[in-house]
């Protein structure tokens, strides 16, 4: 699937139309309050809707209650054996990559910028890292899961931004298209698969080809449940390094709004670290994942930390050796990797279940795995070279 110029610029032009519909009708009946109120009673697939519930969003509730028919659930299983196996480094990948990927599109840095989220960095951290928890449960998709609840209220969480941002004037859709447009959502699933599956490489994580497809599949299945247009969508590793490669080409860059949300980024996670000493990894790692480059344009600072991060790889190869060959070490690793992740989750959450409500109003300020084998290790594709 090569993409060209005409059909990402389609792409820019179109949200959700559901979810847009379902928010828009909401806001015209002033039911935003009902709604999210009587939705923090409703966390589990399952759970009986409650009394009083506005017809239009018990209507769009039910008709997004099940994953897409086409899922292939061999495949999910493969994804969420990775995910046990890999958590720790998707944790790190998502936090230093992924994320600061985010802020180097002038355009989505500046939709956060305008949403209550720019000055609760944690609040959008933890949801993040919550969801994909959600996600990688081995229940995620069955009666009493979360994820299924939290994927229906992110997607009506980003219909009310463009309900808002368009509403109220503050967003020339001309001159750079819907807010949380097609592309973009597609750019997004891009930046939390492709993206983590090429810093898992970079750190040097033993990877199977097969591991890394089904986590790209898994990602799929998340934006088909986020509202994003399956017909677009690539569908295998190398056609998604060519969206990806394409969608930056044509948008990252500097900008105000990117820089002070890595600052926030960066301050944040340094909170976590416990004391000072190690503070300068957490920039060094962005830097080492991101690139000189993009760290600039992002006023990552140089530490002394930057050549030192270089190591990691090493570090993790030899931690991956003693997993190889003993299962106990597996099995130490597997629970210390489960145990950094919910500490990460746990000090950015601070211990509160997030409900993704819609906003009525935006800020204008600014056990032992069993995962696939590694015999056979991935490879990132290729850089596209084409324009």
């Amino acid at each position: 699937m090569t993409r060209t110029e005409a059909s990402m610029d389609a792409l820019r032009k179109t949200g959700d139309e559901l979810a847009d519909a379902t928010v828009a009708a909401l806001f015209e009946r002033g039911e935003v309050g009902t709604f999210n109120t009587l939705m923090r009673y409703v966390s589990t697939a399952g759970a009986p809707l409650p009394d009083g519930l506005p017809d239009v969003a018990r209507e769009y509730l039910r008709a997004t209650s099940a994953p897409p028919a086409w899922v292939d659930w061999g495949e999910m299983e493969k994804a969420r054996l990775f995910f046990i196996d890999n958590n720790v480094h998707i944790s790190t990948a998502l936090s230093f990559a992924s994320m600061p990927a985010c802020y180097l599109v002038p355009n989505v840095a500046r939709l956060l910028s305008a949403t209550h989220g720019l000055s609760y960095p944690s609040k959008r951290m933890a949801e993040t890292g919550q969801f994909t928890v959600y996600l990688m449960q081995p229940d995620a998709f069955e009666a009493g899961s979360r994820f299924i609840p939290a994927a229906q209220k992110v997607r009506l969480l980003h219909a009310s931004i463009r309900h808002h941002l368009t509403r109220e004037d503050r967003w020339d859709v001309a001159a750079s298209g819907v807010p949380i447009c097609q592309e973009d959502m597609i750019g997004g699933q891009m930046f939390f698969s492709m993206l983590v599956l090429d810093s898992l490489h970079r750190l040097g994580i033993h990877m199977s080809t097969e591991g890394a497809e089904a986590y790209y599949y898994a990602w799929r299945v998340v934006g088909a449940m986020l509202g994003v247009d399956q017909d677009a969508v690539p569908k295998s590793l190398d056609e998604a390094r060519d969206f990806l490669d394409r969608y930056m080409i044509r948008h990252m860059g500097p900008s105000p709004e990117g820089v002070h949300l890595t600052r926030q980024l960066i301050d944040l996670y340094e909170e976590v670290v416990p004391g000072t000493l190690f503070d300068p990894v957490v920039s060094a790692l962005i830097r080492y994942l991101v690139g000189d480059t993009c760290a600039d344009w992002l006023d990552v600072p140089r530490t002394r930390w930057d050549t030192l991060v270089k190591s990691v790889p090493h570090l993790l190869g030899v931690l991956e050796t003693i997993e190889d060959h003993s299962p106990l070490g597996a099995w130490a690793l597997d629970r210390l990797g489960h145990l950094t992740t919910v500490l990460e989750l746990s000090s950015l959450t601070r211990g509160r279940v997030m409900h993704y409500a819609i906003p009525e109003h935006l800020r204008k300020d600014y056990g032992v795995s069993s995962g696939p084998s590694r015999t056979r290790r991935w490879t990132p594709p290729a850089a596209t070279v084409s324009p």
